[in-house]
């Protein structure tokens, strides 16, 4: 059987419907006890600082290690289909496939992945290998997938422009040596955005087509520090959206490093 890219029980937006953002809809991610936060100067920004938070008991979120710096999609930002509602009224962008802009919001992280057979970390690990891809294609039955090409035929990855093993297909690209999911668009809507990944970075001056990247020093540390038990979420923000929600969707405090 194929390896599913997203879980079916996230909860998603049905569509890009505008609602008011209250308390409420910080209930979606209430359990976490983990929290990755990107920020970036704006929509349109390419570079952010990546920050880690936990809490325990007392609900208080605590910063679990200083500020590293990533970068994203090549146009920036742009709202994605997670756990969150759209504010009403805001301006900001709605992610497209194709656009070149990170999703923005409020996401699960699935399974990590990468070249090696193993990798150390809590989450579930997948070992790619030349025949496994990521479905970027709208209108596929297995859109916002990662597939083995040995399972579903060489015709279903047709097209696709995510093999998961861009050393053997990409002139010895390591940017998928190791990473994580992003869980966009989990219901898989066509032309919202698909194949989303948290993975290193080629440059800290080499935007992505829609991912979040870093060193690999900032992802070894991240993948050995998430546990799936503390059900860990993934938010990316413009610094001004982050400060306009962060009471009503229950986001850490930030320092001012940026």
């Amino acid at each position: 059987m194929p390896r599913l890219l997203l879980a079916a029980a996230v909860l998603a937006l049905a569509s890009c419907v505008h609602a008011p953002p209250d308390a409420g809809n910080a209930t979606r991610w209430q359990h976490a006890r983990q929290m990755v936060v990107v920020t970036t100067g704006g929509w349109d920004d390419v570079h952010g600082q990546l920050r880690t938070f936990e809490r325990g008991d007392d609900e208080a979120w605590r910063e679990a290690g200083g500020a590293r710096p990533v970068v994203i999609g090549r146009t920036g930002a742009a709202w994605g289909i997670g756990l969150h509602d759209i504010p009403a009224g805001d301006a900001g962008p709605l992610k497209r496939e194709g656009d070149g802009r990170s999703p923005a919001g409020v996401f699960a992280i699935g399974e990590a992945f990468g070249y090696a057979a193993t990798a150390t970390t809590a989450l579930p690990y997948a070992a790619m290998g030349a025949s496994d891809y990521c479905i970027d294609v709208s209108g596929s039955p297995l859109y916002n997938r990662i597939v083995d090409a040995a399972d579903v035929g060489a015709d279903a990855v047709r097209g696709s422009t995510e093999p998961m093993r861009r050393d053997l297909h990409a002139g010895g690209d390591q940017r998928y040596r190791l990473g994580f999911v992003i869980e966009h668009n989990p219901k898989a809507l066509p032309m919202a955005g698909s194949c989303i990944f948290a993975h290193l970075w080629k440059s800290p001056d080499t935007a992505t087509a829609g991912c979040t990247a870093m060193q690999a020093g900032t992802m070894q540390a991240l993948l050995a520090w998430l546990e799936p038990k503390r059900q860990p979420v993934f938010v990316l923000l413009p610094q001004a959206e982050y400060r306009r929600l962060q009471h009503a969707w229950q986001l850490p405090a930030l320092e001012p490093q940026e």
